[in-house]
């Protein structure tokens, strides 16, 4: 997708410019690459610095409610000091790294409703210009999708999914909000849950899985919140029984309530060695806050059994189509990524 703009801050006459990332989605800790294109204007100038900025669309809740803001969680320098002459067309290749942890925006091509954006920077004669963004598409890495997958399988439901705003206690959380995938419970547990949301924390070595339960309360006692976690490494994938995994993790958060959030739970040397998908865990049955720290800156094949969540995707798709979650359809995710982004270069996030 292409974006072009003439940049306001250099005046009428100033360079244009074009980004153009290379088609596909890229899995977190994948390498985005593509190219900036310039056009010089009605006169010669010197190009400072070439940036990209990586933005999310993330919600925070506060004592007034929810609110949503744009977020940089990553920049790049890709370029800058050279001269552009007049009318020169000038190409800046690029090729840079995702952090582990962006959030995943579609999964089997459907989108999850997940805002990203890639925006660019050029810096001239002291002037800067945010130009418009390209629309971000994340795939999941192989253990996200073995995970996904099993969960479908197990009769789990696609919901929704958002950016929240925070932090995750007693996890190696390093961005400024996490993701929170919404799905509805398998019939077999139904009764005793309301909604699973699942956290994927991903590093170089492996795979923090943060599992909360929305659990029913009886005739005279209320609902709670369950919270578990759960370590893979990124090997050995295929050789897994997922679903049999899956489910000893949704049996031990629905029926556990020991404490939760304390760093201690990072006590094995190797969490993400292979073999170890139980790795360490732990539940709570206190409120979500105890456990969600608010911030500022911060498959075996054999064994499955029926449709993957890329089919409740697909069919949750369907409310992304009509604009249900998110407020985003595939045909306008564009238009909806430069509308929401528009004016927001003050929000929570971003730093000048």
């Amino acid at each position: 997708m292409v974006f072009k703009r003439l940049l306001g801050a250099m005046g009428a006459g100033g360079p244009s410019v074009d980004t153009v990332l290379d088609g596909g989605a890229v899995a977190p800790g994948g390498i985005l690459s593509g190219q900036v294109h310039l056009q010089g204007g009605s006169a010669d100038v010197e190009i400072e610095h070439i940036g990209l900025d990586l933005i999310a669309r993330v919600e925070a809740e506060h004592e007034d409610g929810e609110s949503e803001g744009a977020v940089v969680f990553e920049r790049f320098t890709v370029g800058g000091g050279f001269r552009l002459a007049e009318q020169e067309r000038h190409s800046v290749p690029f090729s840079v790294s995702l952090p582990w942890e962006t959030p995943v925006s579609e999964l089997y091509g459907q989108p999850l409703g997940i805002v990203l954006g890639v925006r660019t920077e050029l810096a001239v004669a002291g002037a800067r210009d945010k130009g418009d963004l390209d629309p971000l598409a994340v795939r999941p890495l192989p253990v996200q999708e073995a995970v996904l997958e099993a969960l479908g399988q197990l009769g789990f439901g696609f919901k929704s999914a958002d950016l929240e705003h925070g932090h995750i206690g007693g996890t190696g959380q390093q961005l400024p909000f996490y993701q929170e995938i919404e799905l509805t419970p398998a019939p077999q547990y139904a009764h005793v849950v309301n909604e699973i949301e699942l956290t994927f924390l991903a590093t170089q070595a492996g795979m923090e899985i943060v599992l909360e339960a929305d659990k029913r309360g009886g005739l005279f006692e209320p609902g709670q919140d369950a919270l578990t976690r759960f370590t893979v490494s990124h090997h050995d994938v295929r050789a897994r029984d997922w679903n049999s995994e899956v489910d000893g993790w949704i049996r031990q958060l629905v029926e556990h309530r020991a404490s939760y959030g304390s760093h201690a739970t990072y006590g094995h040397a190797d969490p993400y060695a292979a073999g170890s998908g139980y790795g360490h865990h732990s539940a709570h049955g206190s409120s979500h806050a105890s456990a969600y720290e608010s911030g500022h800156g911060s498959g075996h094949e054999g064994h499955r059994s029926g449709p993957g969540l890329g089919t409740a995707v697909a069919a949750g798709a369907a409310g992304l189509a009509v604009g249900v979650v998110g407020g985003l359809v595939a045909a306008e995710v564009v238009d909806e990524v430069g509308d929401f982004f528009e004016g927001d270069d003050d929000e929570g996030g971003e730093e000048d």
